[in-house]
């Protein structure tokens, strides 16, 4: 039987393996991420501000049945567009009041 006593980890050698997420790292807010991963989702970077503002002023209902809609078409052109569409064709039919 081996007598001698291994070295413990360093701690530094452990988080060095892991690579922290950046993408939320200027986002203070829920509904911040929550935009930014819709865009993400939708494929639609260059209207991320758009998605973060919807997030913080529409129902998450209404945004998650839209997300929903758009990502599960496979041939459409346009996810970003398909959503704003399926967006306004929920608000529509919704009964839930507008949120200010």
């Amino acid at each position: 039987m081996n007598t001698t006593s291994s070295q413990p980890t360093l701690l530094g050698d452990i988080l060095s393996k892991y690579k922290p997420d950046d993408s939320a790292k200027y986002f203070s807010r829920e509904f911040q991420d929550y935009g930014y991963r819709l865009a993400v989702d939708l494929n639609d970077m260059a209207h991320k501000s758009l998605y973060i503002r919807m997030a913080k002023t529409t129902p998450r209902m209404i945004l998650e049945q839209a997300r929903a809609f758009a990502v599960d078409a496979d041939h459409a052109k346009s996810k970003g567009r398909l959503f704003m569409w399926k967006v306004s064709e929920l608000k529509k039919t919704s009964l839930v009041p507008k949120v200010e």
